[in-house]
């Protein structure tokens, strides 16, 4: 069986169990502690990070880029080159700002909040009117681009409930596509049953600028898990 070596709230495992979840391959997780990393994993592991696969020859696949493409080609059914070189794009402009959003989540002042924030905010505008003019389009089922963007739009959708900073505001079909990927079956299982209660406690701690920061918003909550109730 394929083998997935994850940190539970890491923006590109979830990308590739997705991918798993959606196209319906039985896979095993194990979890490790990136801060106390076990030495079997550093053995196998070219540069020390997550995502890792294994594949059932016992192949070892790293880069989530690459084990994203393993296993779309693998699993999923086949685009014409056309097709899946713009999906592979268009999911680049997600991966690209995975790192963008933590850093705005995990920002502890408002300048460094507001300069993260702007950069994701403009992959996001991107994104919006790539919508809006057909250059691609919202997919529901799995593929390299719905999995890539779910998990932009998984976390923003946790952070606007939590604080009610909505990082999606006045993007209607990002909002509307975020609606519809967080019914998908394959979204609920990408990540573990504790997901939002972890990555709650590290994004929304009370260091946090969002915890912090919306103050003069009447709908801000003062705590970090009060949500907008």
């Amino acid at each position: 069986m394929i083998k997935l070596i994850s940190f539970t709230i890491c923006p590109f495992v979830q990308r590739i169990a997705a991918l798993l979840e959606g196209a319906g391959v039985p896979y095993e997780t194990t979890f490790i502690q990136l801060s106390d990393k076990p030495q079997w994993f550093l053995d196998i592991s070219p540069h020390g990070q997550v995502p890792l696969l294994i594949t059932e020859d016992e192949t070892i696949l790293f880069e989530s880029d690459a084990i994203a493409d393993y296993v779309a080609d693998t699993y999923l059914t086949t685009a014409s080159p056309e097709a899946r070189a713009l999906e592979k794009a268009w999911a680049s402009l997600a991966v690209k700002n995975y790192l963008v959003q933590c850093s705005t989540m995990s920002s502890k002042n408002q300048s460094s909040f507001e300069t993260h924030h702007e950069k994701l905010r403009a992959a996001f505008e991107k994104m919006e009117q790539a919508l809006r003019t057909n250059q691609t389009t919202a997919k529901t089922d799995i593929s390299l681009l719905s999995s890539a963007w779910l998990v932009l739009l998984h976390r923003a959708d946790i952070i606007q409930r939590k604080t009610c900073f909505d990082m999606l505001e006045n993007l209607p079909l990002l909002q509307d596509w975020q609606r519809k990927l967080l019914t998908q079956e394959w979204t609920e299982k990408s990540v573990p049953p504790d997901f939002e209660e972890r990555f709650s406690h590290f994004y929304l701690a009370e260091e946090r600028y969002l915890i912090h920061g919306q103050e003069d918003c009447d709908q801000a909550p003062k705590k970090p898990l009060s949500c907008c109730e």
